[in-house]
């Protein structure tokens, strides 16, 4: 059960709005009346909690779970302890996923302004904004509906935020054009100049950076993460991109939608990444690249040439799972013939 202190449940919830909820099947005879006050793992859970089997992994811990009802597979649910309801899903985890926000849904802070914000006379602010205690809010910045801006978070001179997004604490925005529901978590960094110069024997000449950065609509991006704005061309991040804690992208980057990038990838200047292209954590992607739509990149990939559509590489320096497989098992059997020599 979540700690209550940190987090508000709503329910209970009848099984009948949880399947209706998360496109999940009931069998026949099975009351969709019953009550379920809370989502748990199949250890944790109690005979009025819902849990889920996605990861065959822990099929012997659905086998003696105590929980009330379960998202699994259809080939899953034969496995199922007496008293267990079966919730059959093709894919339980996005189905448990979707009844943990019917309990727990997001909780948006009142609107409001705090006295302790700074906001430019120049700015403007949509309607049911909630701007948090030491906030800089600078001068032309657009702010766009029930936005909540965390505490002691900078939004630069110039930037416009979209509705329904949440910007937090301690983050700083600048020359960034954002849409709609993007989820800034804290300490994140954007806008700030890319990594640009002339090399020069008598000391490096800086390149000023005028691009901007561009941000879809349902991008999450995670906290004390970076994102340098574009030299000329616009750093480009798409819709429905998610990025994790402590990843850097480098200014004239284009991420194209949809893609998940994991934490603690650096991706060089100038790169573009197609739309669906998954990054394992600890991925270094030189710059001037293209990664094509759908690749996937394992993780502490050092990636230095083009990567095509739908391939999966990996290694340092990477290459396609079929060969980077062989080429290992070619020097695990050079290893032992040296050993036996």
């Amino acid at each position: 059960m979540a700690d209550q202190r940190f987090f508000k449940k709503q329910g209970p919830l009848t099984i009948g709005q949880i399947v209706q909820g998360c496109g999940a099947r009931l069998d026949d005879g099975v009351d969709a009346a019953l009550t379920f006050h809370d989502v748990s793992s199949l250890r944790m859970a109690g005979s009025q909690d819902v849990s889920f089997l996605d990861n065959p992994k822990y099929r012997d811990d659905f086998k003696t779970t105590k929980a009330g009802a379960c998202f699994v597979t259809p080939d899953m649910a034969g496995l199922a302890p007496e008293g267990v309801i079966c919730l059959v899903s093709d894919t339980p985890y996005k189905s448990y996923a979707l009844c943990a926000q019917m309990f727990y849904p997001d909780v948006w802070s009142p609107a409001r302004v705090a006295d302790s914000a700074h906001v430019s006379a120049s700015a403007i602010l949509g309607d049911s904004v909630t701007i948090e205690e030491n906030v800089v809010i600078g001068e032309r910045a657009e702010i766009g509906d029930h936005v909540w801006i965390e505490a002691g978070a900078v939004i630069g001179a110039g930037v416009k935020i979209g509705s329904h997004c949440r910007i937090g604490a301690n983050a700083t925005v600048s020359h960034c054009l954002m849409d709609e529901y993007v989820r800034v978590y804290p300490g994140v960094r954007i806008g700030q100049d890319g990594f640009g110069f002339a090399i020069d024997p008598k000391g490096h000449v800086k390149v000023p950076q005028l691009g901007r950065v561009l941000i879809g609509s349902h991008v999450e991006i995670g906290a004390n993460t970076t994102i340098d704005r574009g030299a000329g061309p616009d750093t480009v991040i798409g819709s429905g991109t998610w990025i994790d804690n402590l990843v850097q992208i480098g200014h004239n980057v284009v991420i194209g939608k949809g893609c998940v990038i994991v934490a603690q990838v650096g991706i060089s200047g100038s790169t573009v990444i197609e739309d669906y292209v998954a990054i394992g954590g600890q991925v270094g992607i030189a710059g001037h690249l293209r990664i094509g739509k759908g690749a996937q990149i394992g993780a502490q990939a050092g990636v230095m040439a083009d990567i095509p559509a739908g391939e999966t590489h990996l290694g340092s320096p990477s290459f396609p799972k079929t060969q980077y497989f062989r080429q290992l098992a070619a020097l695990n059997r050079l290893i032992k013939k040296k050993k036996s020599d």
